[in-house]
């Protein structure tokens, strides 16, 4: 298939990317974060572009600290906007295959039932509200051959997250306070990272797509790590509270549960359930203490 560029490529998803490497050698990989190159040079992301001759471009790069985008909104919008409205431009004068990841945030969190991919956009944070720009420029450029793929509450065994977050306290704490009110579907970066490297070859289609994925099924944060507590046998006693009790800068949605269903049916996908995607990653992490 060509030269393959991800950037990002030092976050979860980056990462789960890189151990998918070995299984994909039609692909000639290049992995880059931004001690390798800043993507808001935009001259330089240009050049190297240009230097390399790439076939496709998976953008995992971004500016994801939610609360401190509240007060560094240029910085965000730098990562978020407008090195993504540059990407997209480099990415149809150069005919690559383009894949761009966003997220939930883009909505306000106020609906009832699963978020489709045309309803109406309106985040409720600067990291929302940059990521959707993101989305609006690569619609604005239209390259062919390009996906936006939106996904929600990511983890794996890379990185910071809620799964790593929540071994952690389990290992210090015999009760914890976990919010009850935000409902949402985890997402296992490996998952997501397979997914993206199967549409890859698939992407022949004119213009730009969107596309919401996650694993099946949704819960609340309690839920989720009273489910992560279980499967590694670690006694914790969840205590439920609203987000009120964790005063935060930025709001988060109360409900961003992704319909995943297009997606699914456009490439004839079978997406895992969150709890049998989180038994995998933490059969990962610590192979010895999962329940069978």
């Amino acid at each position: 298939m060509g030269k393959l560029w991800i950037t990002g490529a030092n976050g979860q998803l980056g990462m789960e990317l890189r151990n998918l490497a070995h299984d994909h050698s039609d692909y000639d990989f290049v992995f880059t974060d931004v001690e390798d190159l800043d993507i808001t040079d935009h001259k330089a992301v240009a050049s190297f572009v240009t230097e390399h001759k790439f076939d496709a471009l998976i953008n995992c790069a971004a500016y994801t600290a939610v609360d401190r985008a509240q007060t560094e909104m240029e910085k965000a919008n730098a990562i978020n906007h407008l090195a993504v409205a540059n990407l997209a431009r480099i990415v149809k004068q150069n005919g690559l295959a383009f894949i761009h990841i966003s997220t939930d945030y883009v909505f306000d969190g106020n609906a009832s039932e699963p978020y489709q991919e045309m309803d109406t956009p309106n985040p409720q944070s600067v990291y929302g509200r940059t990521k959707l720009d993101g989305e609006n420029a690569i619609f604005k450029v239209n390259p062919a051959r390009t996906l936006i793929i939106r996904t929600s509450w990511v983890y794996s065994s890379y990185g910071s997250n809620f799964v790593k977050t929540m071994l952690k306290l389990g290992r210090e704490k015999k009760e914890i306070n976990v919010v009850d009110d935000q409902i949402g579907s985890p997402t296992y970066a490996k998952d997501l990272a397979t997914t993206l490297m199967g549409l890859l070859p698939k992407l022949q289609h004119a213009g730009t797509e969107m596309y919401h994925y996650a694993n099946v099924g949704h819960c609340s944060w309690d839920t989720f790590a009273q489910t992560i507590f279980e499967l590694s046998k670690v006694k914790v006693k969840v205590n439920p509270v609203d987000s009120s009790y964790y005063p935060t800068a930025a709001q988060r949605p109360q409900y961003s549960v992704l319909a995943t269903e297009k997606i699914e049916k456009s490439y004839n996908l079978k997406i895992a359930n969150w709890t049998d995607a989180l038994s995998r990653c933490l059969t990962q992490m610590i192979p010895d203490t999962l329940l069978h």
